[in-house]
């Protein structure tokens, strides 16, 4: 595949996760919340499940985090945001998660239990200060809103913690294989409600065609996009869908669904995916440097072997103090 196509591969996962706030919208005119989680769930399973790679083995002692890796990525926030939707708006749904890279560094500090440098700081100070400003304008409309508000920001911590487990995970067995069973144990835990809920469908052409695409395309088809452009594009590049979801899920939700958006959330929308670039661009630089250090801490080893490798004769003589004799110290 070309440069330009694979880069343009890059944002289709971003569009796809930011119009699943419309999606989840408008499905829930046809499920409850409930059924809305466990159908999506559902779907992404079978449709991951055609494929092969996501079917290849993974190790026994995986299987554990595996199981945590269901809960935190995709049965709890998968289950909040339905919820939530049925109070905030979609657009709303979709600027707040663009402050999920924020929650994944600060749990990974927690984890490694050290303090990040000083331009992730300053990202992490910015990205506190965009959350602000898209929950404000909910602390004065009511105790449901904020209620949403704060179960959709326990949801992107439940992300951040989902983004730490899965790293060395998907190292180890593969990204879709783990995806595929983390779906399948999410669709076990979500059945108990989410079953009966689907009892409670009712058929309308839209919301039905939104449904396939949450489960098909959300839960689906853009893991599997992502799994394909990782290694092959730049870090700022992968990161790209980061960028689009706030912006996909205010477009679509203000002009489909009529939502409106105070100005305060959508300046605090802005001030999330700067936070975003600059944890992207700290990212990059710590990277660099680390590259920088490796190759400098290689430089004398590489010099030592090819002083090391030349014949005897052309090796430089080492210059001895007069007296001094092989194997022996000066008295």
């Amino acid at each position: 595949m070309g440069d330009k196509r694979l880069l343009g591969l890059t944002f289709v996962p971003g569009l796809i996760w930011g119009a699943s706030f419309l999606f989840i919208a408008n499905g829930l005119e046809i499920l409850p919340p409930e059924g809305v989680t466990f159908a999506r769930i559902l779907l992404g399973f079978v449709a991951l499940g055609l494929f092969p790679a996501a079917r290849r083995p993974v190790a026994r002692g995986d299987w554990a985090p595996i199981a945590a890796l269901a809960v935190t990525w995709f049965a709890f926030p998968l289950s909040v945001f339905p919820f939530a939707e049925q109070h905030v708006s979609s657009a709303l749904t979709g600027l707040l998660n663009g402050g999920t890279p924020i929650f994944v560094v600060m749990v990974s500090s927690l984890l490694s239990r050290s303090v990040p440098s000083k331009p992730v700081l300053i990202a992490l100070a910015v990205g506190l200060l965009g959350l602000g400003l898209i929950a404000a304008p909910s602390l004065a409309q009511g105790s449901s809103e904020l209620d949403s508000t704060l179960a959709i920001l326990a949801a992107l911590a439940s992300y951040g913690v989902a983004a730490n487990l899965a790293g060395p995970l998907q190292r180890r067995s593969g990204a879709l294989p783990v995806i595929w069973r983390a779906l399948g144990i999410a669709v076990l835990l979500t059945a108990p409600f989410g079953a009966p809920a689907m009892l409670r469908f009712h058929w309308q052409t839209g919301p039905v065609l939104s449904m396939l695409a949450l489960g098909v395309l959300g839960t689906a088809l853009a893991n599997v996009v992502m799994a394909y452009i990782a290694g092959r594009v730049s870090a700022s590049a992968a990161s790209a869908p980061i960028f689009l979801i706030p912006v996909v899920s205010v477009i679509l939700g203000i002009a489909v669904r009529g939502e409106w958006v105070p100005a305060t959330s959508l300046l605090g929308g802005a001030v999330c995916v700067l936070a975003a670039l600059l944890l992207a661009q700290a990212r990059a630089r710590s990277a660099e440097v680390s590259a920088a250090e490796v190759i400098r801490n290689a430089r004398p080893a590489v010099s030592q072997a090819s002083w090391l490798a030349q014949p005897e004769p052309s090796r430089p003589r080492e210059s001895r103090r007069p007296g001094a004799t092989d194997g022996a110290s000066s008295p």
